[in-house]
This record gives C-alpha cells, sequence and structure tokens, in this order.
C-alpha cells in the first residue's frame, strides 16, 4: 500500500509539472502574438504622413505693371524755325480790321506772368474794332475765362488746327457756337477783357496744332506771326 501511493504521487508531480511547462509555453506564444501585434500598431501609428498634395493651388500670378497713362508730350514747333510744309494753315489773313502786316509785332516767345510763355502774337487796335475771321472755320466755343477774357475758339475746316481770339470787348451780333465763320467776317471786338489790363485794347491770337477736334483747349501751339507777316 505504502508503494502504491508513493508512484501515484509522483505520476501526479509528474503530470503537474508537465501541465506546468505546457502553459508557460502556451503563455509565452500568446505574449509573443501580443508583442508581434504591438509592433504592428507601433509601425502603424509612426508611419509618416504623406505631404499634402500642393498639385491644385496655383501661386497668385504677380501683379501686372500698370501702363503709364501718361501721354506724350508733343514738341512745340520752334519759332526760331520755319514751320515744316502742311503743319501750318495758309492763306490766312490779319484778324483785326485796318491793320497791314508791317504794324505787326512778334510776341510769340515773350514771358508773361506765372512764368509762362505768350505762344500767341498780341494786335494792338482802338476799342470796338472790328475782329476778323482769320480762315474759313466753325465757330466751337464762346467761352468767357479770368486771363482771356471774352473768347473764341474757332476750327479750321480741316479740324487740324483751332484759332484763339482773347480779350474781346463783345462778339458780333448773332454770332453762335456751330456758326460757320467766312474768312474776313466780322466775329466780335477789340476790347481789354480779362487780365489784359484795363485800357490795353488788343487781340491775342493764337494758333493751336489739335490732335482731337474735341478738345479744342489742348494742342501745340505754333507762331501766328510768320504767317500773317506773308
Amino acid at each position: 500500500m505504502v508503494m502504491g501511493s508513493g508512484r501515484h504521487r509522483r505520476t501526479r508531480i509528474v503530470l503537474g509539472f508537465l501541465a506546468l511547462i505546457v502553459a508557460v509555453g502556451m503563455l509565452a506564444v500568446r505574449l509573443g502574438r501580443v508583442s508581434r501585434n504591438g509592433r504592428r500598431d507601433v509601425l502603424t501609428l509612426s508611419k509618416p504622413s504623406p505631404p499634402p498634395d500642393n498639385s491644385a493651388r496655383v501661386p497668385p500670378a504677380p501683379a501686372s505693371p500698370a501702363p503709364d497713362a501718361s501721354p506724350a508730350l508733343p514738341i512745340p514747333t520752334s519759332p526760331a524755325l520755319p514751320t515744316p510744309e502742311g503743319a501750318a494753315p495758309n492763306n490766312l489773313i490779319i484778324p483785326v480790321a485796318g491793320v497791314r502786316s508791317d504794324q505787326l509785332r512778334d510776341t510769340f516767345t515773350e514771358s508773361r506772368s506765372e512764368g509762362r510763355v505768350h505762344d500767341a502774337i498780341d494786335i494792338p487796335a482802338p476799342p470796338g474794332t472790328a475782329v476778323l475771321a482769320a480762315a474759313d472755320g466753325t465757330i466751337v466755343k464762346l467761352f468767357y475765362s479770368e486771363r482771356g477774357g471774352t473768347t473764341i475758339y474757332q476750327s479750321s475746316t480741316d479740324k487740324k488746327f483751332i484759332y484763339y481770339y482773347a480779350h474781346l470787348d463783345r462778339y458780333a451780333e448773332g454770332l453762335t457756337e456751330g456758326h460757320v465763320a467766312k474768312q474776313g467776317e466780322t466775329i466780335a471786338y477789340i476790347g481789354d477783357s480779362g487780365n489784359a489790363g484795363a485800357g490795353n485794347f488788343h487781340l491775342h491770337f493764337s494758333i493751336a496744332i489739335v490732335s482731337d477736334p474735341k478738345r479744342y483747349w489742348e494742342g501745340v501751339n505754333i507762331n501766328p506771326y510768320p504767317l500773317l507777316k506773308r
């Protein structure tokens, strides 16, 4: 009985030991799986994110420089040189009744107030003397200004030139804008209006080349003196 009991005890010990080894082995396998899964998770989490897709982003175009809106300044005809052929009106008459060509004086380059150049010819005459249309052309504007006083802007028939009459006393009766004046027609009378100075009766007469007839107040002044002396 004692010997049988000893064998059974050894058998139980062996079986228990084997069961313990199996249990430890199974635990080791499970721990290995958990460890491998953990490394996968770690690798997945540590995988760098792809760079953002910038292919759809178009960089803003650089701003184009603003064009220069300033127009080129025209070069005035030099009064010291003859006016080129076709750059001045022909066959003008002296626009003041009774004045001869030998009585004219070239005042085109004379200085005026505020640093201005005259750019015109002054033709003295008694007050009330008739002012004549220097050429055929349309009266485009009857205007009063502080400097010019009572004035007339007349366009040439080809619309290339503007004739400007200033310091007038009054217009001829019935004169209106749009009237086509004939050369030698009385359009106004000599005065001293504007900044001429009291008692300084004369006609301020200028000629301008214009590129846009609608902008009759802009242009390049040319010297009337040699054109009236012909």
